[in-house]
């Protein structure tokens, strides 16, 4: 299960909003071993598309040796769909390479009826993907 503060929670939804129509993505940091998001860290996606992100490798190189520096790592992982359901893509599945992370999706389409966005939390390990509980709280 994902754990995420409101105020988490809403700078992602807020992030990807702000890039639609492309997709947004970012990085949740927090402390080493803790498994609790603390630091949002919006990124560029140096794809600037609307159906794929990237992030820009200098800017990937940069933020691992400031969450080293930190004593941090990445607890979730999130990115937009803008056009389909908040579930990992193929890409999405084969470039996880963080296999302690949570990977949040959060769709800018009503794709469900449900609203205007879906905040989707899921585990992905050697290609096996598992949708998780997202438990949003006021603080830790």
């Amino acid at each position: 299960m994902l754990t995420i503060t409101q105020a988490l929670h809403d700078q992602i939804v807020a992030h990807a909003r702000e890039d639609h129509p492309d997709e947004a993505c970012g990085v949740v940091a927090g402390p080493a071993g803790s498994g609790r998001p603390e630091r949002f860290i919006p990124m560029l996606n140096a794809a600037r598309s609307p159906t794929f992100y990237e992030f820009d490798s200098q800017d990937l190189l940069k933020l691992y040796r400031e969450m080293d520096d930190r004593d941090e790592e990445p607890v979730v992982i999130y990115h937009s769909h803008t056009a389909t359901e908040a579930y990992p893509s193929r890409t999405d599945i084969t470039y996880a390479n963080e296999p302690g992370a949570h990977y949040v999706l959060v769709s800018t389409a009503d794709t469900d009826g449900a609203g205007e966005f879906q905040f989707r939390s899921f585990r992905i390990v050697e290609g096996e993907v598992t949708e998780e509980e997202v438990r949003v709280v006021d603080a830790y």
